[in-house]
């Protein structure tokens, strides 16, 4: 198996590429004869950060707490219930479905799934070559040019523009999504979980490779991942989010080695230790319970049905996500 990279490349930009204030998502509930709006799922309530040119921030959390949700809301895949989303200054909120359109060139999307997200009846080079089709970039000439470019970008054979996806490997598949992503020349790139549908010998190469894209044209990633142990080797920063609010956020160095929220202390307590010894003698924290309904959350700090040093206060009063160390934020009253 490849070994990923250890550390990611150094930010070279400090002004901020892509930034989100208070966006929320919400989804109602229907139910009746009349259909009648029952209740509201609250799958993104609130969340804010900001990404730098060359940076890649981690997004780590359970399944179900809105992760995927947040990252198609940024692309304005699903409508949104609030918040800004400003690419490169300019408030994608606001702009209406031309004004959209253009401005997604700058912004793509990997998703998690290589064979679902690829047309099986059209050829890799189809494939490719369609994002440059719709925005009418170039002649056919340079097109094919430009396919051929992406193909050996991805560490793809120019030969592949004629397979189909089933003639592909997973990890060739998700070469492909890659290129086709990159065909804009976009600034930020959400992947969603772009490797856990992959073997895990393949799962390095593809890190390498999308590390080795960010160095060359100096791309945004927002890497959504569960596996703790990828988000750690290949963000400079990482946010954890529980049931649509972000709970901590910080640099991944910091955040590894002094998690400050409860729910991160659980999370990275799950990670195993290749060493039996080791393993019997940490003392970790353990979640009790389950996640709450995003239809229902509880009142104050959502994580405190969960949490064994939660007080009063942390029943009644929501916490913000505040600055309890240079660069390190966590919304927690008992941190």
């Amino acid at each position: 198996m490849v070994e990923p990279s250890q550390n990611p490349s150094p930010i070279t930009h400090d002004s901020p590429v892509l930034e989100v204030e208070g966006l929320k998502v919400h989804f109602p509930v229907r139910g009746g004869l009349l259909g009648r709006q029952t209740g509201l799922v609250r799958a993104v309530d609130g969340v804010s950060f900001a990404l730098r040119r060359g940076e890649t921030l981690g997004l780590v959390g359970e399944s179900g707490c809105g992760k995927t949700t947040l990252g198609r809301a940024i692309l304005r895949l699903v409508p949104l219930a609030g918040g800004e989303v400003r690419l490169e200054g300019e408030d994608l909120a606001g702009l209406d479905r031309t004004a959209l359109r253009e401005r997604r060139r700058r912004i793509q999307m990997v998703f998690q799934d290589p064979a679902g997200c690829l047309n099986p009846r059209m050829t890799v080079g189809d494939i490719i070559a369609e994002p440059l089709e719709n925005f009418a970039v170039g002649s056919a000439r340079d097109r094919d040019r430009r396919v051929q470019e992406l193909l050996k970008l991805v560490g793809l054979h120019p030969a592949h523009r004629n397979y189909y996806p089933h003639q592909l490997s997973g990890g060739m598949r998700q070469r492909v999504g890659i290129a086709r992503a990159l065909a804009l020349d976009p600034v930020v790139v959400v992947a969603d979980e772009p490797v856990s549908a992959l073997d895990v010998s393949i799962q390095a190469q593809v890190l390498n490779l999308m590390n080795s894209l960010q160095e060359r044209l100096d791309l945004a990633y927002l890497f959504i991942a569960h596996n703790l142990s990828v988000v750690k080797h290949v963000s400079h920063r990482v946010a954890v989010m529980y049931l649509g609010r972000l709970v901590e956020l910080g640099s991944s160095e910091d955040l590894y080695r002094n998690p400050l929220h409860p729910y991160t202390r659980a999370l990275f307590s799950a990670i195993p230790i290749p060493d039996p010894l080791a393993e019997l003698q940490r003392q970790g924290t353990l979640l009790e319970g389950e996640v709450p309904s995003p239809l229902n959350p509880p009142m104050g700090c959502r994580f405190h049905p969960r949490c064994r040093q939660a007080k009063e206060i942390c029943r009644e009063q929501l916490p913000e996500l505040l600055e309890l160390e240079s660069g390190h934020y966590a919304a927690c009253h008992c941190p």
